[in-house]
């Protein structure tokens, strides 16, 4: 008696993420395999011909990028954040951060601010939208780049993050504007991002990092040096200043801010660090791009130093400290999977 062939059982919907035996998270399924501009190691990234002009970009600024891995896919965000994850995380924070705006704004601790303190926060942090909107922009242009839907879908919400905090930094600016309506906030801005001293090192930096093609190297110079640099200054010291001050709303936003700062922190080292051991010969590059970009970092420090209204030694080892920490995170103890 012949035994009857047994049917060829039908995969499952996630056998596409290989033999994993266990069913796959919701972060998994909603950001698994989904760009469209990455084809499995073709030639030709769209379907056009080879040579054309979006292909060659694609070519030239990821697939040859000095920074490679076997596979990128295999990289996991470390908060998992999916679009309903994000959501309902941000809007949570966003409520928070809607109550403190609303506690303050037009009330007499906020027109009480000292002169000095209405000073830094009209020099360094209302015009910093200009520069946190051109984050927004380069981040963009990582995320847009990335070579696994689960790096883009990462840098998506990083991307959002910088758009929520320029409505945060608007919102305030108005609100100082109306307590203090001969201070020149809600002016002024565009005139001290373009002309003052202070915040020239950081715009040559912003307008450096939004050329930077190279994929690694713009994430490099975004996620891994400039930003985190930066925001030391401007959330971290910045709220400690107006705590000292007695300015509790800026204090406030800034730890609110923070929370958005150190999650695109462990997402940007996770990513570092998977390039690491995915090839030891990313750490060349990585170090190449992190010293250029540090340079560069620094002088933006030491330009916003002079108007924080804080010992400008102490905010520059404070900025610089701060990067090599985040730095070592990825660095240290990375023993490479393949060469």
């Amino acid at each position: 008696m012949t035994t009857p062939a047994r049917k060829k059982r039908k995969l499952r919907t996630f056998s596409a993420f290989g033999d994993v035996r266990k069913m796959p998270s919701e972060y998994e399924i909603v950001t698994h395999a989904q760009n469209w501009n990455t084809r499995n190691g073709r030639l030709s990234t769209f379907e056009q011909n080879t040579s054309s002009p979006l292909n060659l970009w694609f070519l030239t600024y990821r697939e040859n990028s000095p920074l490679q891995a076997d596979d990128w896919d295999s990289f996991r965000d470390p908060d998992q954040i999916a679009y309903r994850s994000y959501v309902n995380l941000q809007a949570e924070e966003q409520t928070k951060l809607d109550g403190v705006l609303d506690s303050y704004s037009g009330t007499a601790t906020e027109a009480a601010l000292p002169d000095s303190q209405v000073a830094v926060l009209g020099s360094l942090f209302t015009p910093s939208r200009y520069l946190v909107h051109g984050f927004q922009m380069a981040q963009a242009y990582v995320a847009y780049m990335g070579p696994s839907s689960t790096v883009t879908s990462a840098g998506g919400y990083v991307n959002a993050d910088f758009l929520r905090r320029v409505t945060t930094i608007a919102y305030r600016t108005r609100s100082l504007q109306i307590a203090h309506p001969d201070s020149g906030i809600g002016v002024n801005e565009r005139r001290i991002w373009e002309q003052h001293e202070a915040w020239q090192p950081a715009r040559e930096a912003l307008e450096r990092a939004l050329v930077a093609y190279d994929w690694g190297e713009a994430f490099t110079a975004l996620d891994l040096v400039l930003a985190p640099t930066l925001d030391d200054v401007l959330i971290r010291q910045l709220g400690e200043v107006g705590k000292a001050a007695g300015d509790e709303l800026t204090w406030l936003l800034c730890e609110q801010l923070a929370k958005d700062s150190a999650r695109r922190n462990r997402l940007s080292g996770a990513l570092a660090r998977h390039s690491l051991e995915q090839r030891a010969s990313n750490e060349a590059p990585l170090h190449k791009w992190i010293d250029r970009w540090s340079v560069l970092a620094d002088d933006a420090v030491a330009g916003l130093a002079t108007v924080l209204g804080a010992q400008e030694s102490d905010v520059i080892a404070g900025a610089r400290a701060a990067r090599e920490e985040f730095h070592s995170g990825f660095f240290d103890g990375v023993s490479a999977t393949s060469n």
